[in-house]
């Protein structure tokens, strides 16, 4: 992403908060031998770049983990199952967003195939093994003190299907020993988002940035006591 204005993220600035784009292996930006190193059984380049730029933001000075919110959407599930279930103690937040998070069912999708070259298959031992290291569906396990997430879906999905979104939930919220709110936002009316209108793209911004102001302690976000 070459820097631009995200009239969406001033919401979020106007609370008080940054926002970092990491740029992991798997993208085209520094030719072939970087997109490569973020595909197949190197996908996992991928996560260990995200949680290395999480890193660097605390060693900075620039958050806490307590204030650590990580957000990817589509192939950035995969990304953002690492940030799950590599370092669960990492980000207070998780927004995973129209996510890959089975990829070990994948293939089996109308859309599964052509991302195949990229991702690799089930049908070889080499493929299974690489798609199994990025499959965050796999590497929940129970008793784990996972933060807080809020996984989106639309219901017309083409890209990823929603099963993705339904099943994490449902993986997550059983395995969870946090007590952290694992939640599920569905859009009957949406698909992948490319399609989606203003107001169905502000709608989920506010959802998404309220819960996380929440999970990170923003006074104004907190349930009014009764």
């Amino acid at each position: 992403m070459d820097p631009n204005y995200q009239p969406a993220w001033r919401a979020w600035f106007e609370q008080g908060g940054i926002m970092t784009v990491v740029h992991m292996r798997g993208g085209g930006e520094y030719g072939d031998a970087w997109h490569r190193a973020g595909q197949k059984q190197w996908k996992i380049n991928t996560m260990f770049d995200f949680l290395a730029g999480a890193h660097y933001m605390i060693d900075h000075g620039y958050t806490q983990r307590q204030y650590l919110v990580a957000n990817g959407r589509s192939a950035g599930g995969i990304v953002m199952g690492g940030a799950l279930t590599i370092d669960p103690g990492l980000f207070r937040v998780v927004l995973d967003d129209v996510g890959v998070s089975d990829t070990l069912r994948f293939e089996t999708e109308p859309n599964g195939p052509p991302n195949v070259p990229e991702m690799g298959s089930t049908a070889t031992e080499a493929g299974f093994h690489g798609v199994y290291s990025m499959s965050a569906y796999a590497h929940i396990h129970d008793g784990t003190p996972y933060p807080a997430v809020m996984f989106t879906t639309g219901a017309n999905d083409p890209r990823v299907s929603p099963w993705h979104m339904l099943k994490m939930t449902a993986r997550v919220q059983a395995a969870t020993s946090s007590g952290r709110p694992v939640l599920l936002r569905v859009d009957y009316d949406a698909g992948h988002g490319i399609g989606s209108s203003v107001k169905q793209t502000a709608d989920r911004f506010a959802d998404e940035w309220a819960f996380a102001l929440w999970q990170t302690g923003a006074s104004a976000f907190q349930p009014k006591s009764h």
